[in-house]
């Protein structure tokens, strides 16, 4: 029973990051950090396939380690966080209290990205 409790919430985390790919408020690493977290609790296999995937090894690996994020990844990250902000806030032109939700939600994953996480060097 534990396990497809994990697995169930390993799901929606999966789901969850992949939202926050369309949706501009929502950040991604949280939800793949958990999804990484549940599936290492319900299945060793799974979670090796998961670890082993592009996906986790290029974005949240060297950050899931408690090392830090390569200038790079820093710089793609935001670079894919701003123009989704941007095109969200350009959509909710008239409502004035989404906008302002939007801008500090962009604010904050720049400050997080600039000030929280340890920038580490390039990996030859």
């Amino acid at each position: 029973m534990n396990k497809l409790v994990y697995f169930m919430l390993f799901l929606m985390n999966i789901l969850l990051s992949v939202a926050s790919a369309l949706l501009p408020v929502l950040p991604a690493t949280p939800f793949l950090l958990l999804a990484a977290y549940c599936l290492a609790k319900c299945s060793k296999r799974l979670h090796d396939w998961f670890v082993n995937t592009r996906l986790y090894k290029v974005n949240l690996e060297s950050y899931a380690q408690g090392k830090g994020m390569t200038l790079r990844a820093k710089i793609r990250i935001m670079g894919m966080i701003t123009p989704l902000m941007a095109m969200g806030f350009i959509m909710m032109r008239s409502v004035f209290e989404a906008r302002y939700v939007v801008w500090l939600m962009w604010l904050l994953h720049f400050l997080y990205l600039a000030f929280c996480v340890k920038t580490i060097p390039e990996a030859d």
